[in-house]
C-alpha cells in the first residue's frame, strides 16, 4: 500500500501538456485527463474554420490525455496483479471475465 500511496502522491498535482506542431495551440490536462488549461499561442485562430478549430483543440488534447494516461500506466503497472492491462482498466475497455480466467479463478457461466 505504501507504493501505491507514493505513486498517487506523485501524480497529486502531475500535468502533461501537448503544444500542436503548428504552435497554435496548447493543452494541459491533470492525472485525472481533465483539461486544466488551453493556451492560444498566436492570433492565427482568427483566421481559421470554425470546424478547423475545433479539429486542433480536439487534437491536443486528445494527445495531452493520452500522454498522461501512459505515465499513469507506467508509474501503477508494477503495482497492479499480473495480468491486469492498466490501460485496459483506466479505458473502461478492461474484460474482467478474462482477467480472472487469467488468473484461474474458476467463475460461473454467464
Amino acid at each position: 500500500m505504501a507504493k501505491v500511496d507514493r505513486a498517487s502522491e506523485s501524480l497529486a498535482s502531475a500535468t502533461e501538456e501537448v503544444v500542436a506542431k503548428s504552435r497554435l495551440v496548447g493543452a494541459k490536462v491533470n492525472a485525472r485527463g481533465e483539461l486544466v488549461e488551453l493556451k492560444f499561442h498566436n492570433q492565427n485562430y482568427r483566421d481559421m474554420a470554425p470546424a478547423e478549430l475545433a479539429s486542433a483543440v480536439m487534437d491536443v488534447i486528445t494527445q495531452a490525455r493520452k500522454k498522461m494516461a501512459d505515465r499513469v500506466s507506467e508509474l501503477y503497472a508494477p503495482l497492479v496483479p499480473e495480468g491486469l492491462d492498466v490501460n485496459e482498466a483506466m479505458n473502461g475497455e478492461l474484460d474482467t471475465r478474462a482477467m480472472f480466467e487469467r488468473m484461474g479463478i474458476p467463475l460461473p457461466p454467464q
